[in-house]
């Protein structure tokens, strides 16, 4: 039977035929269905019909591959989990995103929705090798960095400056422009964020289109991020004002994520700063006191929502002569 456009369009990506059901692509890796499934949704992968022909070599490969990493040690079955879950989870991000750009290339390259699946499937042919390689090499970069970062310390205790910086009245504003308008937005603050935290040593947690949260291993580099992302995104046509909160302390890394009462007091003093200001929690001031590079000012003694009362302070660049 001929394949339809979907189907065919699909199988493009997937760069092979679809032919097993789950219970076959099961029984070939030798496990029950139940556990497969539950694989499966770690990865992000939705449950499909039993007798639906769904699952292709690859997907036997990588069921036999989760399998092997916990009967060899390498992972016990909670923890492959994660690892799934991890990868469920930044590969949807990035499969939807790559996925709008397509979609954006065919409308500028003017091709009528009727022709789409066809162009699809020849941009499946042209780009999905290359991302693949791409998405390989950046992911064991990474991997590196993070490893050789995190060997060696105690991941109950470590200790960060983490950021979080706001855009003024995004609401708002969002409902006041073009669709359109608000994506070109957003990718321009996204885009120079991750710049900026990245350039100056930083590291980016997440982005949630209007705000940014990034961890630095040092006072002296999370406040040069805050300072530069003010003024960066200040010089900025069409950006609304950015405020940024700070705060030194003690968080809890998990899953590529970072909580605990350090980043709540971030977040915190990022709602409580005025429009274009870095605002800092008293031990990251204390941390920048001998720091030539800002000059620090008291404000007035704030109520934080769940942390109590505390003076924080604001940073700016010291001016030089």
């Amino acid at each position: 039977m001929p394949l339809d456009d979907g189907d065919a369009l699909r199988e493009a990506f997937l760069r092979e035929p679809r032919r097993y059901t789950s219970h076959q692509v099961a029984d070939m890796a030798g496990v029950p269905v139940y556990r497969a499934r539950r694989l499966w949704r770690a990865l992000g992968l939705p449950n499909v019909a039993d007798d639906a022909v769904e699952f292709t070599d690859s997907d036997v490969e990588a069921l036999r591959t989760m399998l092997r990493m916990v009967g060899s040690g390498a992972y016990d079955e909670e923890h492959m989990l994660l690892i799934a879950r991890s990868i469920g989870r930044a590969t949807t991000r990035l499969a939807e995103s790559q996925a709008e750009v397509g979609v954006e290339s065919l409308d500028q390259a003017g091709v009528p929705l009727e022709e789409r699946p066809r162009a699809w499937r020849r941009r499946a042919e042209l780009v999905v090798p290359d991302l693949a390689r791409l998405l390989v090499y950046a992911w064991q970069r990474q991997l590196a960095a993070a490893a050789g970062r995190i060997a060696g310390q105690d991941m109950s205790a470590v200790r960060l400056s983490v950021g979080f910086a706001d855009l003024v009245a995004f609401t708002r504003l969002s409902r006041q422009i073009k669709l359109s308008q608000l994506a070109s937005l957003v990718d321009r603050f996204e885009g120079r964020s991750a710049d900026i935290v990245t350039s100056s040593g930083g590291r980016v947690v997440k982005t949630l289109g209007d705000s940014v949260l990034f961890v630095a291993d040092e006072a002296h580099v999370a406040a040069e991020i805050a300072v530069r992302l003010v003024e960066t995104h200040a010089r900025g046509r069409d950006m609304p004002e950015l405020r940024v909160g700070l705060a030194a302390g003690p968080v809890m890394w998990r899953m590529g994520d970072v909580f605990g009462t350090t980043v709540n007091l971030a977040s915190r003093l990022t709602a409580l700063s005025l429009p274009g200001t870095v605002l800092a929690d008293p031990q990251l001031a204390e941390e920048l006191e001998d720091d030539r590079a800002f000059r620090l000012r008291a404000v007035d003694r704030l109520s934080v929502r769940g942390l109590g009362e505390l003076v924080p302070f604001t940073v700016t660049r010291a001016e030089t002569s």
